[in-house]
């Protein structure tokens, strides 16, 4: 049994639906939240600045007693993941992996659709990992910006996210996709706006589900597990605590406001 906590980063708010699966898959962790809101978005960042982002945020999390640390953004998790992680000795996961293999084993015409971030869609991590799990499959990718600044300020089930959601995902659509990973945890709080310009025919890949999924594989094959009954959470961000509360319970259906810390995250 290990009762260190796991630590948790992403660009702003997205991640939380990383902690909110964490919570159900692990009711017994503790979980430390990193949201990096002063410098959101990184999607439209060189790869060279979402590295140098990426590792101030592990960093901050190390300063924390983590047995374990969740990059809860698919473009961190896209460009930086991959070449970081080596350099701490405690595991360092992404939810690009987890989120493939759920949408490899959901797919059953081979056409997969993917839709993230520029960085992420740039990167083309999953294009790649996808085509390793299969050369057939035909991939089908979009870069989505404006969905990450419409969740950020509370606009995720309004009209105008209908408007651009059909813009963005028409050509998909147009793909025959059986499949879409969802890949950018901002992009499942939208969960009823793609859906619904999808069709129920589609099935949705939402990462921060299949990477807690994973994480709760890990720490029991591990023996890394808490035997807490019940854990608690901590929130920090780098910019102001107030819009973050506020917005927070979207994602996890509760008010947060009181028990968010700023941090100056430039220390790391």
């Amino acid at each position: 049994m290990d009762n260190r906590c796991i630590g948790v980063f992403d660009s702003g708010l997205g991640g939380l639906t990383c902690v909110r699966e964490l919570s159900k898959v692990l009711p017994g962790e503790d979980v430390v939240y990193f949201g990096d809101t002063g410098r959101v978005p990184y999607g439209s960042r060189s790869e060279e600045t979402i590295k140098k982002y990426v590792r101030s945020d592990i960093e901050f999390l190390m300063t924390h007693p983590v047995k374990l640390i969740v990059a809860a953004c698919g473009t961190a998790s896209a460009i930086a993941v991959p070449e970081l992680a080596v350099e701490y000795d405690v595991p360092v996961i992404g939810v690009v992996e987890s989120a493939v293999s759920a949408a490899v084993s959901a797919t059953k015409n081979g056409k997969i659709g993917v839709i993230g971030t520029s960085g992420t869609v740039r990167n083309g991590k999953y294009r790649d990992l996808l085509h390793k799990a299969d050369k057939g499959f035909e991939v089908f990718a979009k870069a989505c910006p404006l969905f990450v600044p419409l969740v950020e300020n509370g606009y995720a089930d309004h009209e105008v996210a209908y408007i651009i959601c059909r813009e963005y995902l028409e050509d998909i659509k147009k793909g025959g996709v059986d499949t879409l990973i969802l890949g950018c945890t901002h992009y499942p709080i939208m969960k009823s706006v793609i859906s619904s310009v999808m069709g129920d025919s589609v099935t949705l890949i939402d990462p921060g589900a299949e990477v807690a999924r994973y994480v709760g594989e890990f720490l029991k094959s591990n023996e890394l597990m808490s035997d807490n009954k019940c854990g608690s959470n901590k929130y920090f961000v780098s910019d102001s605590t107030e819009d973050f509360g506020k917005i927070a319970g979207l994602f996890l259906g509760k008010d947060i406001s009181d028990i968010v810390k700023q941090i100056d995250i430039e220390k790391y």
